[in-house]
């Protein structure tokens, strides 16, 4: 069953590329006067990827370089033997995780895998084929190229997209730190975009503070917020109730002209929320709330 599912997805893979088995014969065909001098393909290659700024930080020494090497002899033998199966998939996206890890970026992959398309359809080539048979070669290993290109693309994507997740979660998880600033007073300044995932998170941490704590009053400072609109507002309101259904009350400071006026002007109703233009008048009523009554040294 597994077998059969993994040769169906071939299939569509090909089928997708307009690729058949007539078009892989040719290229086979054709690598048979390609390969034997893919040495040279390497010297020319070589020559060509020292102009690119990236050289220097992929290529860090002499081993490095041969190991990159070796694995272009494998990738090209491999594509010109022209056989699609499981094997070739994974291969392809093996080399997509490595682009990924080592920082290779998109512009200069697509840069390569052009160049060696020159290479091995004009500098390389004997002209051994008749014109028609070398046309049909050259646009079967343009359709090939782009299956490559494809799955190599979409790991890359995928690994790429994936590390930018770990990093937002890792931001995300120092951007919530709800700090005890006085006995039984709370505060977490908010700075960048509050969005749904991001609003459940800060809940989160915040009631847990709040149950560790036992604290009174809890202060948020928004004047670090890209965006205040109404769905970040209802954030906000699930905030403060959330706050006060465990005896905490919640001060909402950082309010800025802008913001007030987007508020009153989507028609927000803020009714249960205290909130104040500066982090100073929120402390002070925090101050106030738990009964300490600040004094400036000349006012003892």
């Amino acid at each position: 069953m597994h077998e059969h599912a993994s040769q169906t997805s071939i299939k569509d893979v090909m089928r997708l590329h307009d690729i058949d088995e007539t078009d892989l014969e040719v290229v086979r065909k054709y690598g048979a006067l390609v390969v034997p001098r893919i040495n040279e393909y390497i010297t020319h290659f070589y020559e060509w990827i020292r102009e690119l700024p990236e050289y220097q930080m992929l290529m860090a020494n002499d081993e490095v370089k041969k190991r990159a090497q070796n694995a272009q002899l494998t990738y090209w033998k491999t594509f010109f033997t022209a056989h699609l199966d499981d094997a070739y998939m994974e291969d392809r996206r093996r080399l997509g995780e490595t682009h990924a890890r080592i920082g290779l970026s998109l512009p200069s992959y697509f840069a390569g895998m052009n160049y060696s398309f020159v290479l091995f359809t004009k500098k390389l080539y004997d002209g051994g084929l008749f014109s028609e048979e070398y046309g049909k070669a050259v646009a079967a290993i343009t359709k090939l190229l782009h299956l490559d290109t494809t799955i190599v693309v979409e790991t890359y994507s995928r690994l790429i997209n994936e590390r930018i997740n770990e990093q937002s979660r890792a931001l995300m998880e120092m951007s919530t730190p709800v700090t005890m600033i006085w006995q039984d007073i709370l505060m977490l300044p908010v700075v960048g975009i509050i969005d749904s995932k991001r609003a459940q998170d800060i809940m989160a941490a915040i009631l847990l503070k709040i149950s560790e704590t036992r604290s009174r009053v809890f202060i948020m400072d928004i004047s670090g917020v890209a965006i205040v609109d109404s769905g970040v507002a209802n954030h906000l309101i699930k905030i403060t109730k959330a706050t006060r259904l465990m005896g905490c009350t919640s001060l909402i400071s950082g309010v800025s002209p802008s913001i007030a006026q987007t508020i009153v002007h989507l028609g927000i109703d803020i009714e249960g929320m205290t909130t104040h233009a500066t982090l100073r008048d929120a402390l002070e009523q925090a101050f106030k709330s738990v009964g300490i009554r600040m004094k400036r040294l000349d006012e003892v």
